[in-house]
């Protein structure tokens, strides 16, 4: 994935959490912000509260094949920060991606 592809900045991540609209499930949480670009930028954040840095990065590492997989589904021009909630550690990568998808699903992101 191109580095203009991903969100850095912590005032991009404020600005999505700050004006964005939130989507959730059991296992993961969404924030969605419309960026006025042609091309969607995304975000991964994992708290401590998860685990150790070995569980928390393997989420994280999930998560971005998930989006990496999936990625030309989803309609142009936003902003996307996935967190992972507690019980995600515990979670199948099968799991995530189907939670993933589900609450873009929700989001109605996906293209037809």
């Amino acid at each position: 994935m191109d580095k203009k592809y991903i969100l850095r900045n912590n005032n991009h991540f404020k600005k999505v959490y700050k004006k964005g609209k939130s989507y959730g499930n059991r296992l993961v949480v969404m924030y969605v912000y419309e960026n006025g670009m042609d091309y969607n930028r995304v975000g991964f954040s994992v708290t401590k509260k998860i685990g150790n840095s070995v569980v928390r990065n393997k989420i994280k590492r999930r998560m971005k094949e998930s989006y990496r997989l999936n990625c030309y589904k989803i309609k142009d021009g936003y902003d996307l920060i996935f967190l992972p909630k507690v019980m995600a550690n515990k979670a199948s990568y099968r799991e995530i991606e189907s939670a993933m998808i589900h609450l873009l699903k929700i989001a109605k992101l996906l293209k037809d």
